[in-house]
């Protein structure tokens, strides 16, 4: 959701998903969205910024929030869910970055789980790498470290308890 009306709230609900949240400091758009490994598959960040490109925002004004999710440690997916993965997202992302320093893709980086079939996936990194190489200057973007599946108090998680309770994560103009 994008807002270019100033005095207006957007309001998304997330449990394990990433809550984004955008802001242009100068113009006062703001945008929510609630982003997973589909959504990171699609290039959901990507076109929510061609969206503030349209309205006339600069990168350098925006400022981008990534709230609670669940973190790469507990976040595990199976073989087939990470070659889609690598296959829709590829080493591109990280070739093209001004700021490579590592590639978060190579296998021999990855963290196999306890249970061998299933690997860590970190979609908080891949999540900055793609505002990054829209040219979001890494000082304007913040990344919560809290984790809503280790969170039993805090947050509500689909992979921890399988409730359909959310989190709400809002933003004002």
């Amino acid at each position: 959701m994008v807002s270019d009306e100033s005095n207006q709230s957007l309001w998304i609900y997330t449990a394990d998903c990433m809550p984004i949240l955008f802001a242009d400091k100068s113009k006062r758009f703001v945008a929510a969205v609630h982003c997973g490994r589909k959504g990171l598959e699609k290039k959901i960040i990507n076109n929510l910024i061609k969206t503030f490109d349209k309205l006339g925002s600069s990168r350098d004004d925006l400022l981008v929030a990534i709230g609670p999710s669940i973190s790469k440690r507990n976040y595990l997916v199976d073989k087939k869910n990470l070659k889609e993965f690598y296959n829709k997202v590829g080493n591109k992302l990280l070739t093209n970055s001004p700021n490579n320093t590592e590639n978060i893709f190579n296998i021999t980086n990855l963290n196999i789980a306890k249970d061998k079939n299933l690997i860590q996936l970190d979609l908080r990194k891949y999540a900055y790498m793609q505002l990054i190489n829209k040219n979001i200057p890494n000082t304007n973007i913040d990344i919560s470290s809290l984790c809503t599946y280790e969170s039993n108090n805090e947050f509500n998680s689909w992979r921890r308890s399988k409730t359909h309770l959310r989190q709400w994560n809002f933003i004002c103009s």
